[in-house]
């Protein structure tokens, strides 16, 4: 029996980027298209086969530890960024602003779709998702600087549609407009997770 399912919920892509320089600025560069490779999208500072690890991981290993790299991309959905625009009382939000990878329209509930999930695309190219990725205060910062007084509310506004984080399984080209197919682990949920965290 395969391990993962492929599911009838099939996304566009809307939006690809890249950010060169996170010391500088966490805006991403817009992109049509790109080749995603085993180290991520070529010129992307978050890419490479391994990373040096950082308070999300603080509970496991000391900061800097080198680490796999299951942060390549921040993949977030078109409709939560509608949402998080209008919790901010903005008419609308630029993926550049969080230093998007993609944004993909179509898949319902997407910054909670399983871990493990995989995103194919039609030339097979595909990303596997990592876990959500929590919002936190550094796109605040650009927000600011792009529409002054909103940088703030973006941590909240934020919460529970900032997206995933992802790392490319199968190396392919990918563009705007491409379908993204949602295949699911076969999987049920653990029965002690809630019992876990808390």
């Amino acid at each position: 029996m395969p391990a993962l399912m492929p599911t009838s919920y099939t996304g566009e892509i809307t939006w690809l980027g890249r950010v060169i320089d996170s010391d500088k600025t966490l805006r991403a560069e817009p992109l049509r298209s790109a080749d995603l490779t085993f180290t991520g999208i070529e010129g992307e500072c978050h890419g490479g086969l391994t990373r040096p690890s950082c308070v999300r991981t603080k509970a496991q290993y000391a900061r800097g530890t080198e680490i796999r790299n299951v942060r390549q991309l921040s993949v977030l959905s078109f409709e939560e960024l509608a949402q998080i625009a209008d919790r901010m009382g903005l008419s609308e939000f630029d993926p550049a602003w969080v230093g998007a990878s993609m944004v993909i329209r179509g898949i319902p509930d997407f910054t909670h779709v399983p871990p493990s999930s995989r995103l194919q695309m039609p030339s097979g190219a595909t990303i596997t998702v990592d876990m959500e990725n929590r919002p936190c205060v550094l796109p605040g910062r650009v927000i600011e600087n792009e529409k002054s007084g909103s940088g703030a509310a973006f941590k909240t506004a934020a919460k529970d549609r900032r997206g995933v984080t992802a790392w490319v399984e199968r190396e392919g080209p990918v563009a705007v407009g491409d379908a993204v197919t949602l295949h699911i682990p076969d999987q049920p949920v653990w029965a002690h997770f809630g019992e876990a965290r808390t």
